[in-house]
């Protein structure tokens, strides 16, 4: 089945130099997201699925499928432990 992700909490998120920089005002954390953390937030704004996100990221980057699916998973816990974001 399917990991669907749905968006919790919208931080503020800035552009800085090509970058993203998001801002929880409840907790004051803020997160710089660089290269591939900065594209798959962008894809989380348009509502998409995990294959979805690993399916555009190996079309844009030279990396091994398994590397990327690691690489995302764990990103993708990163906001939920955040609570920005849960999986399902």
């Amino acid at each position: 089945m399917e990991k669907k992700i749905k968006i919790k909490k919208r931080p503020e998120v800035s552009e800085l130099a090509g970058e993203k920089v998001m801002i929880d005002f409840e907790t004051g954390k803020y997160f710089m997201l660089k290269g591939s953390a900065n594209d798959i937030w962008g894809m989380l704004e348009d509502g998409v699925e995990v294959s979805q996100i690993v399916t555009k990221l190996l079309e844009i980057y030279d990396v091994e499928k398994s590397v990327c699916e690691k690489s995302v998973d764990e990103f993708l816990a990163t906001l939920v432990s955040n609570g920005f974001i849960e999986v399902a």
